[in-house]
């Protein structure tokens, strides 16, 4: 081994302390950043591809029948703007049963193959649906199950003979063109279907100007909804693209880190190894080797720290990998190489440049000046703060350590540094954990004390009772309700599925009796419904139909249309954010037998809950059912990942902070050590040497707190909304605001907590040191 060889291993073993610091911040950065990189690849890739290889729609339109002819609206493809085009397909809505089990709607489109200009469908088994009483599933199922409809004319049925996936969801399932009007009540098509390629469609304004010129070229009012392929896009990758954003704070927070520790433990490695640089030039090295042997002693732990963050970043996308395999029907999503040689080389090109700064100090020492600098700080430095702290009544112990960051302010600068941005993480993960426990809450609408027979799935088979045949009198479970003492105020809810024009697949219909305003339901704008013939719907809602606060909208529930105006906009990400909520009174005359199958209780004040429900299940025994307290908040395998992950990141930067705060303790412990044994010469003890010490660093904790507070909820004020619209979700100042008065406080003197954990060791060591050794020490 050559002598500068020896040298970086002598300098890597001895130097321990700031080796593991150095491993640990660049495992932090590397570990984010991979995370990061793979997800945004995740959320895009898989898409981009299967989209790019169908010739994905850039348009979904769907027409009105009886205002415009197939002629013309296949005259519409070649409208200035538009690439390519398919159709017109004939299209309905169908709500089909299995052995008198009644299924939620769904778009259906007659295709005579799956090939074409436009959404190029590929098949997955089976084969294409080229005869009537056969049906194309996009979605997997049992090749030969029937589909049956008792209800339409002549009681169709449709026997599954393949399954097939559109990367644009044009369609929930195909048939052949000739079969979709015997589909329909009225036994003609009253609907078809255009898909269009645009020349430009990269951004929302390009897609609408290309459906602009569309709604130009047909009859007006022909138009009764479009989606466009960025709205497809956004709900494929939004699974993935959840996490992308916090894991980007994650990953800049460590890089930065990364930075600042790095620089730091060079920087404290040549201020106390001056010595030594100087004995290395007297021997003949040049300073080019000084400058390489510091860069080395950097690099060697830097690059052990990229290896291990690498497994840790491949380890931890698993999960949720898994998730966006099972989104678009694929196997071996795994973070891809290049992310891998980018993120190692771009964190490891970092640490060489914030190590050559500091090392560069130690190349161009002169050799003279280098053996006779000591390690003490120059005199008087603090000695004006070690005058005021003596003049406080506090122990002569505590007043020296409070007094001791001004004497090395550059050191205690770096100790503020790294406690800032450990509570910089903590307060950013406190934050994002109450805010996604405000969304569960607001998921789960628990703001009622009892329920009776609330499920959060969807209408089971067999209609709005669940295909229940023994479902209870909804009048008797009300009048139930209302006879119990200690009743303050209720609602009923029913659930079923319709379909609206424009948006494929089912959409679930919760309809209310009774004022629902208090049931939880976190408004994003607008206002609660008031009446009949208003509706509530989500954000994500909204971004799949293209409609606004304002507009009316078509649901097509159980073969009746009921026509609804939008009065507002509510958090909901259940069920894809496909939701209407409006009131029983809307859907009557569309469901007449619209029954309720969930009840939502809150009781008056001071009435024991317990007691309630012992004695309202009396009353309800003889109808079947039975009361409870309110669900409990299930956050879902979602927010089980993003919990876990930001624990996990978390921790990760707390450790590498305290490592950073123990690193300037250490530095300056052994800079003081001869100090240290005049103090216990003169009488002081080893638990007054631990109380200095730890004291040392208590002003920066307050700093470094004080600091990372603002700083941890300024990024969770940027990184949440960021989420939310990955999700596609516009989040209420309810689910944001979540910081008060006692928390801040707790997280303010965390800070503290920090850094007297990260100066326990070195603490310990500095009061186990022996008198006469500390003395001999120069």
């Amino acid at each position: 081994m050559s002598a500068l060889g020896r040298v970086v291993r002598s300098g890597v073993g001895r130097r321990r302390v700031q080796t593991l610091v150095i491993g640990l911040a660049t495992l932090m950065a590397v570990t984010a950043s991979v995370l990061g990189g793979s997800l945004l690849m995740a959320s895009s890739a898989p898409f981009d591809d299967a989209f790019a290889g169908q010739h994905g729609a850039h348009l979904t339109a769907q027409f009105d029948a009886d205002r415009a002819t197939a002629a013309r609206l296949s005259a519409s493809g070649r409208t200035a703007g538009v690439d390519a085009a398919s159709g017109p397909f004939p299209t309905a809505s169908i709500t089909p049963q299995i052995e008198g089990m009644r299924l939620p709607p769904m778009t259906v489109a007659g295709r005579k193959d799956a090939d074409g200009p436009v959404d190029n469908v590929t098949l997955v088994s089976g084969s294409w649906a080229t005869g009537p009483g056969e049906i194309v599933l996009a979605d997997d199922g049992p090749l030969g199950m029937e589909f049956d409809f008792p209800d339409l004319p002549g009681s169709p049925s449709l026997k599954v003979v393949g399954t097939a996936r559109s990367a644009s969801r044009t369609a929930d399932a195909w048939v052949a063109p000739s079969q979709v009007a015997a589909l329909t009540p009225s036994g003609t098509v009253g609907a078809y279907q255009m898909l269009y390629r645009f020349d430009r469609a990269a951004t929302t304004a390009q897609v609408r100007a290309g459906r602009a010129a569309v709604t130009a070229s047909v009859p007006e009012g022909a138009l009764a909804g479009a989606q466009s392929w960025l709205t497809t896009k956004k709900i494929a990758a939004r699974d993935t693209a959840l996490f992308v954003p916090f894991l980007i704070a994650f990953g800049v927070l460590g890089l930065v880190m990364s930075v600042l520790i790095v620089g730091n433990v060079v920087a404290g490695t040549v201020g106390t190894g001056l010595r030594r640089i100087g004995i290395l030039k007297a021997v003949g090295f040049t300073p080019s080797q000084v400058v390489r042997a510091h860069l080395a002693q950097a690099l060697v732990p830097a690059a052990v720290g990229s290896g291990l963050g690498l497994v840790a970043g491949h380890l931890l996308a698993v999960p949720v990998l898994s998730e966006t395999e099972a989104a678009y029907g694929t196997t071996g999503l795994s973070v891809t190489p290049w992310i891998d040689m980018a993120v190692s080389a771009g964190v490891l090109g970092v640490v060489v440049v914030t190590a050559w700064a500091s090392a560069w100090r130690a190349g161009r020492l002169r050799t003279v000046d280098a053996l006779a600098v000591g390690r003490v700080p120059p005199a008087g430095r603090g000695r004006w703060a070690a005058r005021r702290a003596a003049r406080l009544p506090l122990p002569r112990a505590i007043s020296l350590g409070l007094a001791r960051p001004f004497a090395r302010p550059a050191r205690a600068a770096a100790v503020v540094a790294a406690v800032l941005f450990g509570a910089t993480a903590v307060t950013f993960a406190v934050g994002l954990g109450s805010s996604l426990n405000e969304v569960m809450s607001a998921r789960n609408h628990n703001a009622a004390d009892v329920t009776i027979g609330v499920s959060g799935m969807r209408p089971g088979p067999g209609g709005p009772a669940g295909g229940r045949p023994d479902a209870p009198d909804p009048a008797a479970v009300t009048a139930a309700i209302e006879a119990q003492p200690g009743t303050a105020k209720y609602y009923g809810t029913a659930k079923t599925d319709a379909t609206v024009a424009g948006a494929n697949g089912s959409t679930t219909v919760t309809a209310f009796s009774g004022d629902a305003s208090w049931g939880g339901y976190r408004m994003v704008s607008g206002r609660w419904i008031e009446g009949a013939g208003e509706a509530v719907v989500p954000t994500q809602f909204l971004a799949s139909t293209g409609a606004k606060a304002g507009d009316e909208i078509t649901l097509d529930a159980e073969g009746s249309t009921v026509a609804v105006r939008i009065v507002g906009e509510v958090l909901d990400p259940r069920f894809d954010g496909m939701q209407v909520f409006t009131s029983t009174a809307t859907l009557k005359k569309a469901v007449p037998d619209l029954a309720l199958t969930g009840h939502h209780i809150a009781v008056t004040s001071g009435t024991d809950v317990a007691g309630y429900i012992d004695a309202l299940n009396d009353r309800l025994e003889p109808l079947g059912v039975t009361a409870q307290s309110r669900e409990a908040n299930d956050g879902g395998d979602q927010v089980v990942v993003i919990n876990t992950l930001t624990a996990i990141l978390t921790l990760l930067l707390v450790t590498v902070a305290g490592l950073g705060v123990l690193n300037g303790v250490v530095l300056d412990t052994h800079e003081r050590v001869r100090d240290l044994g005049i103090h216990k010469a003169l009488g002081m003890t080893p638990r007054q040497i631990v109380g200095m010490v730890l004291t040392s660093v208590v002003l920066s904790g307050l700093v470094g707190g004080a600091l990372g507070v603002p700083a941890g909820m300024a990024l969770h004020a940027e990184v949440l909304p960021a989420m939310g619209h990955s999700a596609g979700l516009a989040l209420p100042e309810s689910v944001v605001a979540v910081y008060d008065a006692p928390a801040l406080l707790a997280l303010g003197l965390g800070g503290v907590l920090i850094a007297i954990v990260g100066a326990l060791l070195p603490a310990g060591w500095a009061a186990r040191t022996r008198t006469v050794t500390a003395l001999r020490t120069e």
